[in-house]
């Protein structure tokens, strides 16, 4: 008789293996960490001696659950900022809230309350892509948790480095450190496609090559990322990544909600796995993912919570019900996915997602003593039907609460009994979480009463010369103009013909501020359009100052790339009011009194205006440069002969009205 340290038995254990066993008055065996044996009580006990024989009584005792995708420290930042579009979610508040809190301690914190909520709800392994990875990977380790631990890699900053090369020597520091752990599992995870280049792609393939370690990212997570690649590159996400080869490494593809049948066969071709968020995707409207036509092609799939910012919690039994229910319901057919092939993504089929199938997923000898057991007699879970052997599978997954979890073991030890935590104490975690709240909610107040702050916040704003001179007026014929700037009088250092597409954001504050969201379209001397350039810039008041002959000074200035969509900034900014106009644009650099000034001849489109406008600019730091460069603005209009053109002291916005 073989002695072990531990025989567990209880009414039921659902074992997951290959075969689906279950076994009514079922028991295990475990030594040390890993499981002997699986049977009934009378054949686990024929064989096996233990120093413990501990029984569960009515209890289901079945695999632990496996969260394939998250982002643990994030449960600091649930609810945060909820009913809001992915980009505007993550660029306009995850990302400058991350940037200016997120910490060692910070994570520590939000993994701590994170592995508490997890083995409350049976959730025995994860895996988990975030900064600062190794205090996550502690964190997860003092909690007794399994977890593949992704230090994330960016083509920007990043809380934890300031640069991808620097991401990139942590994550191999990282990874040394950890990679012959036998709870943690390293990881290199570049964010996406789209928060990456080629560069730090295929320096994170290499690296997950060379230590064989997971590769975990975020892919085809909406339709616009899709549409972007095909427009960028002429290709959707998955074939861009395959040039890469990316898929040599062991992938966990996050999302895969946008992807087509060839690029689902791309996927199993490679091994690669994919983590399925059905809550996450449905609360941000990111889209349905073709669940069922990855698992008819074979692909492994497990499922995730995804992080508590995009959730807002961590329950796997929910997910997993909404996972067969979804697929269930974009296929018209109440057969696709049933209970027992829900179940098994989040175990078994979680962990060949996961490429940790040879330790966990299933209870069977060999692999690590991961484990979890409910209590099935509750109210909202009878009666227990018995004719149907498998029935057991439709209480699991369509009856079952996480707060049913009353046991939890993970690698043969106890984190959880009788709902009492064993290797977290949560009494200090609600205040401490409390505070960074505080915190938070005071930056954010602070940053919503300022449109300045907001554009910094999304990162390259840059503060423009303080003071703008100009002049604008209306001209009937701008020929004459256009023939006398050609003269000798001015050094032409510069032409240009732009298509203009501005929408002007206005705001209610002291400031009276005012956001310019626009596209510019260079056209050639063939009339072509050769070249598009997106940009914000934010003024103050229009006017600060008049000089003679309506010369206006203008206050201070802030541009940044326009690297989102008019309606990011529309739903991240919520202007008071909009107004859009469509010029056409000459312009011209001259150099005049050893001083550069822009001439702009412009022709409003849309709305229709008659005429065309000149504009003199010029830009200054100084108070006594701009009175200066006033004097020259004059000077040239007198070259131009239009010194008596009607001044026009209205911005575009404001002369065409803002009604709309």
């Amino acid at each position: 008789m073989d002695k072990v340290d531990l025989i567990l038995t209880a009414e039921t254990i659902v074992t997951m293996d290959s075969e689906y066993r279950i076994f009514k008055h079922g028991a295990i065996a475990i030594k040390d960490d890993t499981i002997i044996d699986v049977g009934t009580q009378d054949e686990v006990q024929k064989h096996h001696s233990a120093g413990e024989v501990f029984d569960l009584g009515s209890h289901v005792i079945l695999p632990g659950l496996i969260n394939a995708h998250t982002h643990a420290p994030m449960t600091l930042l649930r609810g945060l900022a909820d009913d809001l579009r992915l980009d505007v979610w993550l660029m306009g508040y995850m990302m400058p809230v991350e940037r200016e809190f997120v910490s060692p301690d910070f994570c520590h914190l939000g993994t701590q309350i994170a592995c508490a909520e997890m083995i409350r709800g049976g959730i025995t392994c994860f895996a988990d892509m975030y900064y600062f990875e190794d205090t996550v990977a502690q964190a997860a380790k003092d909690a007794g948790l399994r977890a593949i631990c992704g230090q994330s890699i960016l083509k920007f900053p990043t809380p934890d480095a300031e640069s991808f090369e620097d991401s990139l020597a942590a994550s191999r520091i990282f990874i040394e450190k950890w990679k012959d752990d036998p709870l943690i599992i390293p990881a290199v995870a570049p964010h996406a496609a789209y928060t990456c280049t080629e560069e730090v792609l295929e320096a994170c393939r290499d690296l997950a090559i060379e230590f064989d370690v997971p590769l975990h990212i975020h892919i085809s997570e909406t339709a616009g990322e899709v549409e972007d690649w095909r427009e960028t590159y002429d290709m959707p996400v998955v074939p861009w990544l395959k040039k890469l080869d990316l898929f040599n490494a062991k992938v966990i593809a996050a999302h895969c909600v946008h992807i087509d049948n060839g690029e689902i066969r791309t996927l199993e071709h490679a091994g690669v796995g994919v983590a399925h968020n059905p809550s996450s995707n449905l609360k941000l409207a990111s889209g349905f993912a073709p669940i069922i036509e990855m698992l008819d092609t074979g692909l492994q799939i497990g499922i995730g919570t995804d992080g508590s910012a995009s959730n807002n919690d961590l329950d796997m039994f929910e997910e997993i019900r909404l996972a067969s229910f979804i697929a269930k319901t974009v296929t018209s057919d109440p057969t696709a996915l049933p209970a027992r092939k829900a179940l098994d993504m989040a175990t078994r089929m979680g962990a060949k997602a996961l490429h940790i199938d040879h330790l966990t997923g299933s209870l069977e000898p060999g692999k690590r003593a991961d484990l979890i057991a409910l209590d099935q007699n509750r109210i909202h879970n009878v009666p227990h039907f018995e004719r149907e052997p498998q029935a057991v599978y439709s209480r699991l997954v369509y009856a079952t609460k996480a707060s049913d979890v009353q046991d939890v073991m993970v690698n043969g030890r106890w984190l959880m009994r009788d709902c009492e935590l064993l290797s977290i104490q949560e009494d200090d975690l609600f205040s401490r979480a409390a505070q960074y709240a505080t915190k938070i909610d005071a930056f954010l107040t602070d940053r919503e009463g300022s449109v300045l702050s907001k554009l910094i916040a999304i990162g390259n704003a840059e503060q423009e010369e303080s003071y703008e001179v100009q002049i604008k007026v209306k001209l009937d014929d701008p020929q004459s103009v256009i023939t006398k700037l050609d003269n000798d009088i001015f050094e032409i250092r510069r032409r240009a013909h732009y298509l203009e597409y501005d929408k002007y954001f206005r705001f209610t504050m002291p400031e009276d501020a005012r956001l310019r969201y626009r596209e510019d379209e260079f056209v050639n001397d063939k009339g072509e359009v050769v070249n598009i350039r997106s940009r914000l810039t934010l003024t103050g008041p229009a006017a600060e100052r008049e000089y003679h002959n309506s010369v206006l000074l203008s206050r201070s200035r802030f541009i940044a790339p326009a690297t989102y969509s008019p309606r990011f900034y529309r739903e991240y900014f919520k202007p008071s009011g909009e107004i859009s106009i469509h010029k056409d644009r000459l312009r011209w650099l001259i150099r005049y009194e050893d001083l550069e000034f822009f001439i702009n001849i412009d022709r409003l489109l849309e709305p229709k205006v008659d005429g065309c406008f000149l504009e003199i600019k010029s830009r200054t730091w100084s108070r006594h440069d701009a009175e200066m460069k006033a004097d020259l603005i004059t000077t040239i209009l007198k070259h131009l002969e239009i010194q008596d053109a009607e001044p026009v002291l209205q911005e575009y916005p404001d002369l065409i009205g803002e009604g709309n």
